[in-house]
This record gives structure tokens, sequence and C-alpha cells, in this order.
């Protein structure tokens, strides 16, 4: 096959928040830069997040970093990486003043300061209040951001190639990366971008769920390409539900709409999260509000005809507050339940959100994997950020307003990093056919004829398998069960075929190369959390009920060849303040 070619200092595959930060620092430093997304780069699922980015700026009431890292290490039930952490939670300062002069419009306070409104899981203050850490461009904060990068790379000349998907990393005999092989949606033709760089930034995996939050575009692309070429997923048995999905459809309620004075009642009117979490109350952290719902719901307790959800109260707050501050919730609202929220409740119900697993990385985004010789070595010329890494500032559980926080200063990190990579190799490696046949023969796996189960079936199995047994309660038999059928499911794709072999606009194909990606996150989501037999954060175990800090202080690793399953330990000191050590977790 004659395939065209072209040469980057840098390849960034997805243009959400962290590969767009990264991008914008490498393309103001004259490097060219090839951002590649598989739609338009504004409607990548940054453009989704709602309530807003975390930052001791302190604006509202008193707070400082070591607070914002205190609450985040507590929050991810210890499991989270502290000197990670640490970092992210100094960096969050000067990352946001960055965006504000960037021109993100964030919300303001009288006196012409960032807004800021209280988030789950933030803890009291000395004064008895609990803090109001998360900067909001109303609820519509991602779109803020997102839109204000996108922007700024194009000032920057960054090159984009929009609505082109990443098929497979490029690496060689070294394991050095040496870009990758997408493909045009428009056209149907394949391309090799080689590059010095690579940045893995193509977001989560929610739609390896039934009910989520994620946009259709969320196939855990990157995660399946890293372990496609040989390297492991870490946490991958921490995937967060969000308490408050619209129920029965699971579009997103913001957690601010429980910042700004919303609370949840059961079907007696009861304000329940007091019996499950007596002073955070509906702020206390997303696994504990989750469970709180489905526990109430369990005991019959659930709201409307079939008693399946739960209502989320934001009446009392008048219609001023709740169509200035939560203007994208009323909107939903409208057009999903017919309602306005500042007229009735919200029926809410715990929906898919967000991956704490992903491609292992150290604080400066660079991928690593257990080395032959010592701990773990780098991968040359491979980075990773945002929700498809697991650098480990989330552990067991995120916070929310730590996600946006995490994709910004990983995605800044990564281009620094990066920089210090390029003056250090400013020379292409070679890259030879052999190099590349791996991934076309991925793609010429697609081009099989004759009769075969439709893609769609079997994503459509997919699906319900990973909600039915991987969901906010998990048990040994369920999961088992689980892994049985996914395994099964997994020989279904082998012989699944597309009945469409045109090239222009083939988004059969696309689907179909988004379905293997599904097959391998959701294997590496049911088999580590098997294997952790333990209750810790989002990963809650009906038959191991606590927490294990004597076997399970550790992060779990999956490969995809056997489906293995391993383990390293946890990095608890941080850099310039004393450890946090592991103590009951209570709201």
């Amino acid at each position: 096959m004659d395939l065209q070619h072209r040469h980057f200092d840098a390849l960034i595959i997805g243009a959400g928040g962290a590969g767009l930060n990264a991008a914008l620092r490498l393309a103001s430093a004259d490097y060219r830069v090839a951002v590649v997304s598989k739609v338009f780069p504004t409607r990548s699922h940054t453009v989704a997040a709602q309530g807003g980015v975390n930052a001791a700026l302190a604006n509202v009431l008193p707070d400082n970093w070591h607070w914002h890292m205190f609450d985040t290490v507590k929050g991810s039930d210890y499991l989270g990486d502290q000197d990670a952490i640490e970092t992210m939670c100094r960096e969050a300062i000067p990352t946001v003043y960055e965006l504000e002069h960037a021109g993100v419009p964030f919300s303001r306070l009288e006196n012409g300061k960032i807004y800021q409104r209280a988030f789950g899981g933030m803890s009291q203050n000395f004064g008895g209040e609990q803090a109001a850490r998360t900067c909001a461009a109303a609820d519509r904060t991602g779109h803020a951001i997102l839109h204000t990068l996108y922007q700024q790379n194009i000032r920057a000349r960054t090159h984009f190639f929009d609505e082109v998907f990443a098929v497979d990393l490029l690496r060689d005999e070294d394991g050095v990366a040496l870009g990758a092989l997408v493909l045009d949606i428009a056209t149907g033709e394949p391309l090799v971008i080689e590059a010095k760089t690579t940045l893995i930034a193509t977001g989560g995996y929610g739609q390896v769920f039934r009910t989520c939050t994620n946009a259709f575009i969320n196939t855990g692309d990157g995660m399946a390409m890293a372990l496609r070429a040989g390297l492991p997923l870490q946490d991958m048995e921490f995937y967060q539900f969000h308490p408050t999905g619209v129920a029965g459809k699971g579009m997103l309620i913001t957690e601010g709409a429980r910042g700004e004075g919303g609370y949840l009642i059961n079907a007696t009117g009861e304000r329940f999260m007091e019996r499950y979490a007596p002073k955070a109350l509906d702020l206390a952290s997303r696994d504990v509000v989750a469970r709180a719902i489905v526990t109430e719901i369990r005991a019959g307790r659930g709201c409307g005809p079939q008693r399946d959800h739960v209502l989320l109260k934001l009446d009392h707050l008048g219609a001023d507050v709740v169509h200035q501050r939560l203007p994208g919730i009323v909107d939903i609202c409208r057009v999903f339940q017919g309602i306005d929220p500042a007229e009735k409740p919200i029926p809410v119900f715990p929906t898919a959100h967000y991956a704490m697993g992903g491609i292992p990385t150290d604080r400066a985004a660079r991928v690593v994997a257990p080395a032959r010789h010592g701990p773990e070595e780098y991968v040359p010329g491979l980075y990773a950020a945002g929700e498809c890494a697991c650098v480990s500032v989330h552990g067991a559980n995120r916070l929310g307003g730590n996600s946006l926080l995490d994709i910004l200063v990983f995605g800044r990190a990564a281009g620094q990093d990066i920089e210090r990579y390029l003056s250090e190799n400013p020379n292409h490696r070679p890259l030879t056919a052999n190099h590349l046949e791996p991934a076309l023969a991925r793609l010429a796996r697609w081009e099989r004829q004759g009769d075969g189960e439709p893609v769609h079936v079997v994503k459509a199995d997919l699906r319900k398998l990973m909600e039915d047994h991987c969901g906010v309660f998990r048990d040994h038999d369920t999961m088992t069960q689980g892994i049985e059928k996914l395994r099964a499911l997994r020989a279904r794709v082998e012989s699944a075929r597309l009945q469409d072999h045109s090239r222009t606009f083939n988004t059969a194909r696309i689907e179909a190369l988004e379905l293997d990606n599904l097959v391998d996150v959701g294997m590496a989501t049911l088999a580590t959390a098997l294997a952790r037999e333990e209750s810790r954060g989002a990963h809650s175990r009906v038959d191991f009920p606590e927490r294990d800090d004597v076997h399970w202080m550790k992060h779990s690793l999956f490969w995809r060849e056997g489906d293995r399953v391993e383990a390293k330990p946890v990095r608890t000191k941080p850099l310039t303040v004393d450890s946090f050590p592991p103590k009951a977790r209570v709201y």
C-alpha cells in the first residue's frame, strides 16, 4: 500500500483540554505540532464538563493548596500517589491564572475575582466553613476552557487533523514512539504521521457502560492502543459512577447543583444523606453519595412509579439563582425531563462517569512501565495525559473539580517535558514497513467479506454486560460470570463483519475499530475489579466490604496478553509536606 507520510516534532492524539494545553505550549515555542481528533476539536468531551476546576485561590473563603491536597488524598481513599497529588494542587493556582489570562470567561464575584463554589469532598477550613474551591464559568466551565484553548492554538498555528481516527501507535524495536497510523474518516484513506514525540490524550471510555454521561466518542482508544503496544493499564477497577445522572437517561447533573445548595430526598421527602455523611451531607465524596442513593432505592425508598430514582431539589434556591448559575442544567431538565428545576425536583440516579485508571505515567506525563531491572522505566518519546492516563492523582475516587484540573496541569507538564525531550532528541528515528505492519493488519481485519454478526449488536451486548457485572456494587460471582461472558463476546468480535465496505465517511468502520478498543478496556476493568479483594473508593465489593491497607495499598496493573493482573506499590512521599497516613474515611 502506498501510504502518505507527514512529519512533525510532536503528535498529540486527542483535542480535549490535556491535548490542547500541551499543543499550545509547544506550538507557541515554534515546534511543529499535529493534533489528531476524531471529531472537530471543540466537540471533544472536555466541552461537557460543567461544574468547574479546583484551585485554592481563596477568593471566597480562606483556603490553601495543603487543604486541597489533603482533600484529594482522602477522596482517593489513600490510593492516590501523594507526590503527584501535591504537584497537581500546587500547580492548580498558576494553571487557573494562565487560563484566565488566555481569555477563559470565568464567572466573577462582585470584587472582580474568579467565582468559586463548594464541591463534594472539600473539608472545612479553620473557621468551620466548607471550602469553596471550584472556579466556575456558570455550569459550562469545560466549554469555556476548551473553546479558549482551541482559539489560542489557532493563533499559535497548531496543525489540526480534524475527523481523523488514530488506529495504532508506531514504535521501533527499542520501544521508542515513532508516531501513529491514522485514518481520515472523510476519505477512508490511512495516513502515517511520523513524530519525534507522541502524547496520548484521548479521554475516557464511558461508552463501555450502557448508561453513562460520556459522549459517543469516549471509547478508550488511547488506552487500548497502549495495551496493543504491550504496555499495561493501571487501576482500571476504579470507575466512578456520578451520583446525579438524569434518571433513565444518564446525562449529567453537575455536582455544582448541590454546591449551590441543592440536596437529595427519597420517597418520604427525607434528606437521607444525613444518615450516610452527617457532616458533608450532599457534598460528600461522589462514591459515598452514589452508594447512598442505590442503598435507598434497594431499601424501597426510591421515588416514582417504579421506585427507581431519588430527587434532587433546587426549587428552594429561587429561579434567579438556578437560571443564572445553572443555565445548562435548566436546559437539560427542560429537554429530557420536561421540567424547570427551579420549580420541580430532578429525578436522578448514579450513572457511569469517569475512569480513575489508565495509562501509567509520572508527574511529567511520561508513560512508565515495569522495568526489567528496577521499579519502572520510561517509554522513550511517549506521553499520556488526561482521563486516559493514570498519574494517580485520583486514586480510588476522583473529587469533583479535579478532572479539569488534572487534564490542564498534566497537559501543561507534558508540553514542558516534550520541549526538553525534543532538545535532547532533535532528529526523527527511521520508520520501516515492519513498524507499520501490526497497525495495517488491524485495518485490514475489518475488510473481510462474508457473513458475520453486525458490530452494533455486539457493542450493545458489551455495554449491557459491563453494566450488569461491574456496577456500583460488585461481588466475586457476578464479576466471574462477567469475565466469562466477555471472553465469549471477544470471540464474537473476531467473527463480526462490516456490511458496508465503502470508504467515504464510513462511520461503521470507525465503530468497529472502537469496539475493539472497548472490549480490551472492558476486560481490563473487570479483571482488575475481580482481583482486588477489598472495598476502596469507587470499587465497592459486597463480599469484601472493608478497606484492606495491609494487602491492597497498591496499584493494579493489567496486561492484554493473557489478561494478566499484577500490582505495584503506591508512592506516599510528597515533595515538601508530611505524608498523610491512611485513616478511616468519613464525611
